[in-house]
């Protein structure tokens, strides 16, 4: 029955599937690109709240940094900036760290804050009045405009395969002066209330500290359009499951989250990838040297769930 279903998910996550997925929280940690978004869930059963109150996903993924590229749900009672500070406990002061503009994220501290731009853009194009997406006298297409200027810059940049030191170069050339007229543009503003064109331009002086960030390496990302098609499994997935009935059940699906796209992220087989897991049984006692056989790069794991036998 359902109920045993559950118990054996459970089991499953907590004895073989969470020591890979905090190894692989491990390794993020040892990145210097990071990038972070949340989501709110439903978890009917837990301590001192209602079932109809908001639980949260967190994500943790790798960036652009040309190494293995690794993903990482944990389930978060709260949405409070606690929980981003320990996530990231241990990374190397001065990691690039991705992010949108949510305030929690104030609390890491000693580290290199990228604003993403599809927030921003996001922002002024719900900005734009109906029937106005082709005016370029209207403010908020004019602020698409900029936003598009930067995007459309880095798609050269990825048509032509330009490596880390041009890409750096290219964008101090190409992107800072774009950068520098939007600001100056935003600041000539004169916006008051509540109305959507006023908060995209407040949205945007508030990042102000964070705009530049990711022109001081070329491994860091315009936006942060990564975390959001990592966390998409989860906003769709929640239509379907609605909501973890228990605290242990909400960790159990973020394992298994963890570990299903992992094994999308290496084009795994990843029915074949969580049999593997089950069969080896990795443990918590084991070094994450031994861990490593079991990670989706892992040679034998690729051979052994590679999708349609091959």
């Amino acid at each position: 029955n359902r109920t045993t279903m559950a118990s054996w998910s459970v089991d499953c996550n907590d004895l073989y599937f969470r020591p890979m997925t905090e190894f692989f929280h491990r390794k993020i940690l040892e990145r210097m690109f990071i990038m972070m978004d949340e989501t709110p869930i439903q978890v009917l059963k837990e301590p001192g709240k209602t079932p109809e109150s908001k639980s949260y996903v967190w994500l943790m993924r790798t960036g652009d940094d040309g190494l293995p590229p690794i993903v990482y749900y944990q389930y978060s009672p709260t949405r409070s900036g606690d929980t981003a500070v320990d996530l990231t406990a241990g990374i190397a002061p001065g990691t690039y760290v991705m992010c949108d503009g949510f305030s929690g994220y104030n609390k890491l501290k000693d580290i290199k804050r990228c604003t993403c731009y599809a927030h921003i853009r996001r922002y002024f194009y719900e900005a734009i009045p109906k029937g106005h997406g082709n005016d370029i006298t209207e403010p908020a297409v004019q602020g698409v405009m900029y936003c598009n200027k930067l995007f459309e810059y880095e798609r050269k940049y990825a048509e032509r395969g330009y490596r880390t030191e041009t890409r750096m170069k290219r964008r101090l050339k190409d992107e800072k002066p774009v950068i520098e007229a939007f600001i100056a543009w935003a600041d000539k503003q004169n916006v008051s209330g509540n109305g959507k064109f006023a908060k995209a331009v407040t949205y945007l002086r508030n990042r102000r500290d964070y705009l530049m960030t990711y022109l001081e390496d070329g491994r860091c990302s315009l936006s942060n359009n990564w975390s959001e098609n990592s966390v998409r499994p989860i906003t769709v997935g929640r239509k379907n499951w609605l909501f973890s009935t228990s605290v242990d059940g909400a960790n159990a699906s973020m394992g298994i989250y963890t570990i299903v796209e992992m094994a999308s992220l290496y084009g795994l087989s990843r029915y074949k990838y969580i049999e593997y897991l089950l069969e080896h049984r990795p443990s918590m006692d084991m070094s994450d040297e031994e861990l490593e056989h079991f990670a989706p790069w892992d040679p034998d794991v690729q051979a052994s769930c590679a999708k349609n036998g091959k």
